[in-house]
């Protein structure tokens, strides 16, 4: 029976994208260059997208860097964010709405079991919903798949939690 455990997950500390946007929102006010475009970063809570707004590509694009800077001195993971396409807006603008990933999608969940399976260490990896669950009786097993995969690119980003030893 295995002893010891630990989950793969992805997950986003929404409080600090929060801080992130209303820095993002104040360097946009006070920044020379973008002074008056009109451009916005909201942020949709319960739907969990970012929605950016300007008056043209070249500003949004502007935005978005200043919005990237501060997400990641946050330390809010950017693989983490998936943009959508850049629209046409009302008023002659454009805007772009960007969804935050909290967990790890199910076909990337299986992308992980397969790696996890093929390192032939004596482990198991099960899917359960949004994570990934590693167990095996070796603590230096389960050490060697958490540096598998911090090795491998999934296009999620992936943290180690709950670990638990008997």
């Amino acid at each position: 029976m295995p002893d010891n455990s630990f989950d793969i997950v992805s997950v986003v500390d929404m409080p600090e994208v929060l801080n992130a946007v209303q820095q993002a929102g104040k360097d946009i006010a006070n920044r020379f260059d973008l002074k008056g475009s009109g451009s916005r970063i909201e942020l949709q809570e319960k739907d969990r997208k970012l929605v950016l707004s300007s008056r043209d590509e070249y500003t949004l694009k502007a935005i978005n860097d200043v919005l990237d800077q501060k997400l990641v001195k946050r330390k809010v993971p950017l693989k983490a964010l998936v943009p959508g396409p850049v629209e046409d807006a009302a008023g002659s603008t454009v805007r772009q709405e960007i969804t935050i990933q909290i967990g790890i999608p199910i076909e990337k969940c299986r992308e992980i079991v397969k790696t996890i399976k093929r390192s032939k260490l004596k482990v198991q990896a099960s899917i359960q919903g949004d994570l990934v669950r590693v167990s095996g009786k070796s603590r230096d097993a389960l050490q060697e798949v958490m540096t598998r995969i911090k090795g491998e690119d999934f296009g999620v980003h992936t943290q180690f939690t709950n670990y638990r030893s008997k």
